[in-house]
């Protein structure tokens, strides 16, 4: 028990040491992709939901995050903030997601030894 629990902490280590940030914030809605805006431009967006909900995204000093949905839950603006490569952000109810891509192709997220 004990060496799992130092293992999964020398993953979780490595893995934020070795995230990279993201470029782009990508919107799917009902899984298709409907908008591509850049990380690192400030602006606020209004995202209309697959069952004409809404989600209000917020793209601050190189952070995004949910500040208002007319889901019920509201889950979404209570996962907070995302900055890292892969990190993303679900509104179940509107079928929206919101996910931080990075722009170069081809790289590789694991780390050798």
């Amino acid at each position: 028990m004990g060496a799992a629990v130092v293992a999964a902490l020398i993953w979780i280590l490595l893995r934020s040491l070795t995230a990279r940030s993201g470029a782009e914030v990508v919107v799917s809605v009902d899984g298709k992709e409907t908008a591509v805006y850049s990380l690192f431009e400030n602006r606020t967006e209004t995202i209309s939901g697959a069952k004409g909900l809404n989600n209000v995204l917020e793209i601050r000093d190189g952070k995004a995050r949910v500040t208002d949905a007319s889901c019920p839950d509201r889950l979404c603006v209570r996962q907070g903030e995302i900055s890292k490569e892969g990190e993303s952000i679900v509104c179940l109810p509107n079928r929206v997601v919101i996910t931080l891509r990075g722009t170069e192709e081809g790289e590789s997220d694991v780390v050798a030894w």
